[in-house]
């Protein structure tokens, strides 16, 4: 199993500035970095390769979709600009070599429409991600597309790992998996470690996240259950810290970090992975 950490606990976007800290993540130990290329058009998508390449770290992608991009709109002209700008991403993606571009990338994050999902919305997310999912497998098969529940604050369509299992069937491409995520899980889950054992052969990506996004082993989660149930999954991909610093204000502001979760995003890197190693031992 490998360790990865998000960019966004120490930076709002990357671009060719933020190359730095590719060597302090791999500095601090870890074996990947998730990058979100928000500002796609300055995404240094090339250097990131050579440089990830150099250190020998593994690089993955994510993003959350914008409400104009939003392939569950009843807008088909909406839809439309969502599968297109989803390929601009397949093709960064391919373009810094990531092993997965997971997230929301299936329908708009934050959107909601007061009521329960409709199957007109099933049947938009399905048709349209489909042809998502064709363009990757034609383009680069090997990388990983993550469809990542969430919770019931940021999207009413997808917030259970059998939601996105069933939506990955659909589909029907084999390079989309379900991408975990602690956080939501305990969340929407009637069972956490159930659902991760269900989803079996189907998880794709994980994030090691706790209940409340601080240092993992400091909340709720049951972590070395988990890791046993990842273990009887089959599941020995990568496992990435997600967290965000309130001091960078607009990431804050994104993900509702209204309060110190460390002293510094350093120590809930280095402290969140030394209890991740020393939890996937345990579960060994």
């Amino acid at each position: 199993m490998r360790f990865g950490i998000h960019s966004m606990l120490f930076r709002e976007t990357f671009v060719e500035k933020d190359l730095p800290l590719l060597d302090k993540c791999k500095a601090m130990g870890f074996d990947a970095v998730e990058i979100i290329p928000f500002d796609p058009d300055h995404f240094p998508a090339g250097k990131v390769k050579a440089a990830a390449a150099d250190l020998g770290l593994a690089i993955n992608t994510g993003y959350g979709m914008p409400a104009e991009y939003n392939i569950i709109s009843p807008d088909p002209a909406v839809r439309k600009a969502g599968v297109e700008f989803s390929r601009k991403l397949i093709d960064l993606s391919n373009e810094v070599g990531a092993e997965v571009f997971g997230g929301m990338i299936y329908c708009g994050w934050g959107y909601l429409t007061g009521r329960m999902r409709t199957e007109e919305e099933w049947k938009w997310g399905v048709e349209n991600y489909r042809q998502v999912a064709c363009y990757a497998l034609e383009t680069r098969p090997q990388m990983v597309l993550g469809i990542e529940p969430v919770n019931r604050f940021e999207s009413h369509f997808i917030n259970t790992a059998a939601d996105a299992v069933r939506f990955i069937r659909e589909i029907g491409t084999p390079n989309v998996k379900v991408h975990l995520d602690f956080f939501h899980m305990i969340r929407e889950e009637d069972n956490m470690v159930r659902a991760a054992e269900e989803t079996g052969s189907d998880i794709g990506y994980v994030h090691a996240c706790e209940n409340q996004r601080g240092i993992p082993g400091s909340g709720m989660v049951p972590w070395l259950e988990m890791f046993k149930a990842l273990r009887k999954a089959g599941y020995d991909g990568c496992v990435t810290i997600e967290s965000f610093d309130p001091d960078i204000e607009g990431v804050a502001k994104l993900c509702c970090i209204w309060r110190k979760l460390a002293d510094s995003p350093e120590q809930l890197a280095v402290e969140g992975l030394r209890f991740l190693k020393k939890v996937y031992q345990q579960a060994a």
